[in-house]
């Protein structure tokens, strides 16, 4: 697998979630603990460092959706290999960011199609400046970019399985997809989908809290109570575990965007603490209160200019 080691030598990733530092080759690689859960039928939930991998199994070959980091591919491969021997044929990017597309140009030399929205092959392409991290993120090799795109949803028919990757409007990102495995009563809910934990909103590509919600009304209409989802980052999850965050992310946005409107500057909504009833279920995560909060604050700000 030698264009795997001169993919890990040649380029950065991002650790942690979105830290911009030399990944150190093989030695990290191979301290990141994976794990594979049965998500119905066959599809699985592969976790492992960045964002879940959904992976679909059977007789027409492997279905991956995202990929994670780029050093991680040989031990992602080896997961996957405990489900099927077959190659991975398709791989479906939820949205632009390097937790999840890190794998991309590793899983596309050894014959995977990369299929995203329009929006992720543009984010990819160019450099982004995220001004949450205030960091500049340079474009991806062209062997990274996915080679099919859509604009509104694309369907496949693999493995027995009807496979419908839907675009949300900007919610995370510009360029979010989640991804339905409709036999299975599976779905991959992409970064729309934080679980137990407040989510990044990158407001710099076009996220915002009200598109969160919306996005999140549109999964719950997929679902059941049986349905198990994957989320971006977390535990598989239940629809009552999405419900129960469709209810914060509704209670945060009816505290902030009143706020807003009145006037108060993004200082003043953080030091108000309008989260602080919360902050105990939902601030153990990667975003912190305060920062969680200055997000939602510039996230509604930009809307409605």
């Amino acid at each position: 697998m030698s264009h795997f080691v001169r993919g890990t030598l040649r380029r950065f990733v991002w650790i942690g979630f979105f830290g911009l530092i030399a990944f150190n080759r093989f030695a990290a690689a191979q301290a990141v603990e994976f794990e594979l859960e049965p998500a119905g039928g066959e599809v699985y939930m592969l976790s492992g460092q960045g964002g879940n991998i959904g992976v679909c199994v059977g007789d027409d070959g492997v279905f991956a959706i995202d990929d994670q980091f780029a050093p991680l591919t040989p031990r992602i491969l080896e997961e996957i290999e405990k489900l099927s021997k077959k190659p991975v044929r398709f791989v479906v990017n939820t949205h632009w960011h390097g937790d999840h597309t890190g794998g991309n140009e590793n899983l596309g030399e050894a014959g995977a199609i990369i299929v995203a929205h329009a929006n992720v092959r543009k984010r990819m392409s160019e450099k982004q400046f995220m001004e949450a991290f205030n960091r500049t993120v340079e474009p991806s090799p062209k062997g990274a970019l996915p080679v099919v795109t859509f604009e509104q949803s694309v369907t496949f028919h693999w493995n027995d399985e009807t496979i419908e990757v839907v675009h949300v409007q900007p919610a995370h990102t510009d360029g979010d997809s989640f991804v339905h495995l409709r036999s299975a009563n599976a779905l991959h809910a992409g970064d729309v989908f934080f679980n137990g934990m407040y989510p990044f909103i990158d407001t710099s590509t076009g996220g915002n809290l009200e598109g969160m919600i919306r996005a999140v009304e549109r999964i719950l209409e997929r679902c059941d109570a049986q349905t198990r989802i994957i989320p971006g980052h977390g535990p598989l999850a239940s629809r009552a575990d999405l419900e129960r965050y469709q209810r914060m992310l509704t209670t945060v946005r009816d505290r902030i965007e009143p706020m807003l409107r009145a006037g108060r500057s993004r200082d003043e909504v953080i030091a108000a603490k309008p989260t602080a009833d919360l902050d105990a279920d939902w601030g153990g995560g990667f975003m912190k209160p305060d920062v969680w909060v200055g997000l939602v604050y510039d996230g509604f700000q930009r809307a409605h200019r």
